[in-house]
């Protein structure tokens, strides 16, 4: 498979009153177009941190970083926001819906910010809540949802616009063991469905074990699971 993703000797320290953190140091790694990649971490080893950077939502200290061969650091900030919107779909640990909104609404809004047409939108969104097994649920709002239903929304949500690459923080952490296995085995199932290249990191072995490649983060560095 062609590669999609690749980042060669990624750093990121932080600095605080006190002293600078070295968060992540010379992280490599490379993604084929429709690949899983897990990243297996404990709590507080940079595992956001490593996201935020393939995400462009944040710049590394020193590395490289590329998509499908362009260099995404050395792109300007209107690229880098054009290539997030275009490519990337991001699910994080809390769903973060907005609460005033239905779940149709909610799966929909990412193309109605970008002025897209609003009966076709809502057409893809209620599709894709389809897909993830809420077609019935749409008009419900948040606070109707259960929180395996609320993330499936997410799910949902980072899937409408068909990016090449879904970024996944812990996406099952907020659910119990039960909901987290049916909503990780959805979200598996429909980035291999639609060739869509994941790059998941979590805590939990088993919900690693569902990638095609697992890496560990430890001590700021990647190594071979």
């Amino acid at each position: 498979m062609p590669e999609l993703l690749r980042a060669e000797g990624l750093s990121r320290t932080f600095a605080t009153a006190h002293r600078k953190v070295e968060v992540l140091a010379d992280c490599s790694l490379s993604l084929a177009r429709g690949e899983a990649l897990s990243i297996l971490g404990a709590s507080g080893s940079g595992k956001s941190t490593l996201l935020h950077l393939l995400g462009t939502l944040d710049r590394p200290d020193g590395g490289s970083l590329t998509f499908e061969g362009r260099d995404l650091l050395g792109a300007s900030a209107r690229e880098q926001s054009e290539f997030r919107k275009s490519e990337l779909g991001f699910i994080f640990q809390f769903h973060h819906l907005l609460p005033e909104f239905s779940a149709e609404e909610n799966v929909a809004l990412p193309a109605l910010i970008e002025r897209e047409d609003r009966r076709a939108a809502f057409e893809a969104a209620r599709t894709m809540l389809g897909r993830v097994g809420l077609e019935e649920r749409r008009d419900h709002r948040p606070g109707e949802l259960s929180g395996g239903e609320q993330q499936r929304v997410a799910v949902a949500r980072a899937l409408i616009g068909r990016p090449s690459l879904i970024l996944a923080d812990e996406p099952t952490g907020n659910l119990d063991e039960e909901t987290g296995r049916e909503v990780a085995a959805m979200l598996f199932a429909l980035c291999r469905e639609q060739g869509v290249g994941l790059v998941l990191v979590t805590h939990d072995r088993q919900l690693a074990a569902r990638g095609d490649r697992q890496l560990r983060l430890e001590r700021g560095s990647l190594s071979t699971v």
